[in-house]
């Protein structure tokens, strides 16, 4: 694979990984540093890559391993404390609306228990399709649509209970 080719992947992908990424870190510049980190890794490994799930599947799935091995060494804090960090570009009444909303909705999704939790962030956050979720579990289109339309039923029982 030439220079060229990875750089059509890199302007391709780039999006979808760091939205994946921030759906993890809910922090702009760790999401940056982890996809940055995660294209590093897919140019390394890029002859390892079978084509057995999508580019994009493959992609996510190191963002998930680069993001697991980052809060493994530094022990970060839950998502509950992530859910905290404001975005710094957004005005000030954007910033605290975001910020209410992301605590609600972090609140409540950290209360499911998995797979429903990363079922949801991946479909929501990271925008991935049924397939693709799938297929980073090892499981069918069909068993990532159920899971999360049971996540997204959990979610709201749980919100009508407030």
């Amino acid at each position: 694979m030439s220079e060229q080719d990875f750089e059509q992947i890199y302007r391709r992908y780039f999006q979808p990984v760091y939205r994946f990424a921030l759906s993890l870190t809910q922090d702009q510049r760790q999401a940056e540093e982890i996809t940055q980190e995660t294209f590093f890794k897919a140019l390394q490994s890029l002859g390892k890559y079978r084509g057995e799930s999508s580019l994009q599947t493959w992609l996510c799935s190191i963002a998930k391993n680069v993001f697991l091995s980052e809060r493994r060494k530094k022990k970060t804090e839950s998502l509950d404390s992530l859910a905290e960090r404001r975005d710094e570009a957004a005005g000030p009444e954007e910033q605290a609306l975001a910020h209410a909303e992301s605590i609600r909705l972090h609140r409540l999704l950290h209360q499911l228990p998995e797979p429903y939790k990363e079922v949801f962030s991946l479909r929501v956050f990271a925008q991935l399709s049924f397939g693709e979720i799938g297929a980073l579990f090892g499981k069918s289109e069909n068993w990532a649509c159920v899971v999360f339309h049971r996540a997204r039923n959990k979610l709201q029982q749980k919100e009508d209970a407030l």
